[in-house]
This record gives structure tokens, C-alpha cells and sequence, in this order.
């Protein structure tokens, strides 16, 4: 049995409180499942929508004057973090008392620490919240001084930036919580990007890609395998084209050249595979992609993508 760090995609979680609570029912029969064949979990997930539609409900309640302050960034992360991981761990436990596996799941408010250097601070890439018109994220931009770009053909949304994670503050709390057998779910969203200042953290305006910082969760709690769970099976080359390939496996240095060539999109495939490429480069471990329908196929070497030395 493994040690296994599951990195969820934006497919396990929804747009709306009920939404999510219909979406991590299954998310949670998913994840049960590994539990019962005898391995330890320990849960990420993104927060983009969630996280972006926080920050936009407190902006526009304070800008019609009815005395709700605007919220910063960080704490919108923090907002998103409690709630749903909330959602995560009660459909979780809900799960597991009905197998009768005697387990608990809790949720750690994750700080990851990041430099107030990192590049991206300057060039912001990751999108958060709701999509919008060209008009919209032209008005937003004049009148919130956003950055909004346009995403995947669906429209625009607002960018923030995505340093790269370099610490779990948290870290011995978690490992802790998974050495008791307890599941954890920390790093929601990426994690609360801090920097150190004044001899403590302070927190950043930034959201830090998922994966990576799942990535960085991973090695820190010496997990066995990193697995992240998207919309599709496997990762494809030349995806949408008549020369598509779903691929079972992927060694570093084609994988590498994949990523050179242009063959995983920036806002969706390529930070999973460099991800994994990490986790493999770093620890030797074995790193899944694939969709939360074939998580345990993919373990079995049945389905998924394996990426691999």
C-alpha cells in the first residue's frame, strides 16, 4: 500500500456551495475507496473560481456602500481554503462511517511560503473567478486596474500572479496528522502564498499553481506516488487534432521535449505534467495523471498517464 498525495482537479469541486457539495459526494466515494484498499491520503485542490468569486462578492458589496470592507487577497484564499475543505472532509467522513473505516478527516489552513522575488509577481499569469465579455474585463481593467486575459475561448478573467512554492509552513502539523492515520487536506488552492517578513509570514496577493504546490506537499511527506486528477484519462500530444495520442507513459526526457514543443496548454495540462516531472526528478516516486473516474485503475497500472524516470 502507498502514501499517496492526490492533487484534485477543479472537476471534483463546483461553481456553487450546493454545486460543490453534489460534486465532493463523489469526489469522496473516490477517495474512500483508496482509503479502503489500506492507503494513506493526503488531499490538495484548486481554488480558482471559488477563490475569485470570494473576492468579487466583497468587492462589489463594498463598492454599492453597504459598509462590508473590501477583503485582501489572502484572506479570500483563507475563505476558500476553510469552506471547501469543510465540504471535502464532511463527505469524506460521511463516506467512511458508512464502510465502517474508522478514520477521521480534517482540514489544515495551509501557508506556503514564496519569494517576494519570484518574477511572477511581475508577470501575472493565473486565472481566477468568473469569465467576462471583452467589454466586462475592459471595464474592470480601467476601473479595478485588474489584469484580464482571455481563457480557452470561453472569454476573460481576471490574472493574478503565481510565484512558485518554496516551503509548507505548516509541514509538521501535516506529516503529524498523516503519521496518526488521519486524512489531511491541506494546501487548498495552492496553499496561502506568504513571504517572510518582521521575523513571521505575511501574505501576498497571488494565487500558486495547485499542482505545484501538491508537488512540493508531496516530497515534503515523502509520498510513495503523486497523483493528479484532471477532466480527461490521460495526457494527449497534438490534443484536439487529427493526430491526437493519449499517452500511458511518459519518461522524463519526453516528456520534457513535449513541453518544449508546445504540446500541453499553459492554463491546463503543462503545470500537471511539470509537476509530476518534479515529483519523479526529485524523489524517484511514481506520478499519475488521470481523471478521478479511473483514480484506482491508474494505481493498478490499468489506466492513467505514469510518468517515470
Amino acid at each position: 500500500m502507498a502514501k499517496i498525495v492526490v492533487a484534485l482537479g477543479g472537476n471534483a469541486l463546483g461553481s456553487t456551495p450546493q454545486e460543490q457539495k453534489d460534486a465532493v459526494a463523489f469526489t469522496a466515494e473516490s477517495i474512500v475507496s483508496l482509503v479502503e484498499e489500506g492507503h494513506e491520503i493526503i488531499l490538495g485542490h484548486g481554488n480558482g473560481p471559488q477563490v475569485g468569486m470570494i473576492n468579487l462578492a466583497f468587492e462589489s458589496s463594498a463598492s454599492n456602500g453597504e459598509g462590508t470592507p473590501e477583503m485582501p487577497f489572502p484572506e479570500c484564499g483563507a475563505m476558500s481554503q476553510g469552506y471547501i475543505g469543510y465540504h471535502l472532509q464532511n463527505a469524506i467522513q460521511k463516506k467512511l462511517a458508512a464502510r465502517g473505516i474508522e478514520k477521521s478527516a480534517a482540514t489544515v489552513i495551509t501557508q506556503v511560503l514564496v519569494s517576494e522575488e519570484d518574477e511572477a509577481f511581475q508577470k501575472p499569469t493565473k486565472p481566477v473567478g468568473s469569465f467576462y465579455s471583452k467589454k466586462e474585463a475592459d471595464k474592470l481593467e480601467q476601473e479595478k486596474g485588474y489584469n484580464m486575459i482571455e481563457d480557452a475561448g470561453r472569454g476573460y478573467r481576471r490574472v493574478v500572479p503565481s510565484p512558485i512554492p518554496l516551503d509548507i509552513v505548516e509541514k509538521k502539523l501535516i506529516k503529524k496528522l498523516v503519521d496518526d492515520g488521519d486524512i489531511v487536506i491541506a494546501c487548498g488552492g495552492g496553499g496561502i502564498p506568504v513571504i517572510r517578513k518582521n521575523g513571521g509570514f505575511e501574505g501576498v496577493p497571488a494565487v500558486i499553481d495547485k499542482d505545484f504546490a501538491c508537488e512540493t506537499l508531496a516530497e515534503l511527506v515523502e509520498a510513495d506516488v503523486f497523483l493528479i486528477l484532471t477532466a480527461v484519462d490521460k495526457v494527449a500530444i497534438n490534443f484536439g487534432t487529427d493526430e491526437e495520442e493519449w499517452l500511458s507513459e511518459l519518461d522524463l526526457e519526453t516528456a520534457k521535449k513535449y513541453c518544449q514543443e508546445g504540446h500541453f496548454a499553459a492554463g491546463s495540462m503543462l503545470p500537471k505534467v511539470r509537476a509530476a516531472m518534479n515529483f519523479v526528478e526529485e524523489t524517484g516516486g511514481r506520478a499519475l495523471i488521470t481523471s478521478l473516474e479511473k483514480a484506482a485503475q491508474a494505481l493498478a497500472g490499468k489506466d492513467g498517464t505514469v510518468i517515470k524516470k
